[in-house]
């Protein structure tokens, strides 16, 4: 089943094309990279999908409704998480507290939070650390984690969302190599185990090739290449344009 279709999809800030004519989807269960070298489009193909940006041109749908015109609230909550570059916790809150947030966040908005309301949501908060492998942490400050631990706190605080969709922005900056292969390992089978599309932009190739489905080769703003991680690593223009190059 198709979760996101982004057809012939452009972009452009004063005259520079940004995005030009992009066209992919994320069937639920897959795990789909967007590569490409510095300033190929990446982010701005992420900030278009969850309403940071409007298109100049082109839909993005989610499960067959389109979303380009609502705000990235309204984009939230019919689905779609997104986990940032920089691990993004409230460092005075204990990891617990930084998920229950999350969840009151997702059924009662802006709702002031109550000691009451806080205890009604605190089995369903541990609940998501078992699911990130964050229990044993649960009453430590968010301040005091390794960065790889908080990189798994706010993949719990995506997953409070209930998300059909999950954008990772560069999930592994930052993080020591063994690290990364751990946090793809459990964002895949998390994906795989719960249906979940997920889109993620990466510079580490190994965890490019290790873990995605089908990847996506922007450059300048336009798709260059599409398919498995063999066919891509094997293209010659994608030789060419950005694995021939330092990717850094």
């Amino acid at each position: 089943m198709t979760v996101l279709a982004v057809d012939h999809l452009s972009k452009a800030f004063g005259g520079v094309s940004a995005v030009v004519d992009v066209s992919f989807h994320v069937d639920a269960g897959e795990l789909v990279a967007l590569i490409g070298p510095n300033g190929a489009g990446k982010s701005t193909c992420f900030n278009l999908v969850n309403g940071q940006l409007a298109p100049d041109a082109g839909t993005v749908s989610l499960l067959g409704k389109r979303i380009e015109s609502l705000p990235p609230r309204d984009i939230a909550r019919r689905g779609v998480g997104r986990t940032f570059q920089v691990a993004a916790t409230f460092a005075s809150m204990t990891v617990r507290e930084n998920v229950q947030m999350a969840l009151i966040a997702r059924a009662h908005g802006q709702t002031a939070v109550t000691s009451r309301a806080a205890d009604l949501l605190r089995a369903e908060a541990d609940a998501l650390l078992e699911r990130v492998r964050m229990t044993k942490f649960a009453d430590q400050g968010c301040a005091t984690l390794a960065y790889g631990d908080a990189k798994r706190v706010e993949l719990a605080l995506a997953l409070a969302g209930a998300p059909r969709l999950l954008l990772m922005d560069e999930p592994t900056a930052g993080m020591s190599p063994r690290s990364r292969g751990r946090l793809m390992d459990l964002a895949s089978a998390l994906a795989r185990q719960e249906n979940i599309a997920v889109l993620f932009t990466e510079h580490d190739m190994d965890i490019v090739f290790g873990h995605a489905d089908r990847v996506i080769v922007l450059d300048r703003g336009r798709i260059i290449a599409e398919g498995t991680p063999d066919a891509i690593r094997a293209d010659t223009r994608v030789q060419a344009v950005y694995l021939g190059t330092d990717a850094a």
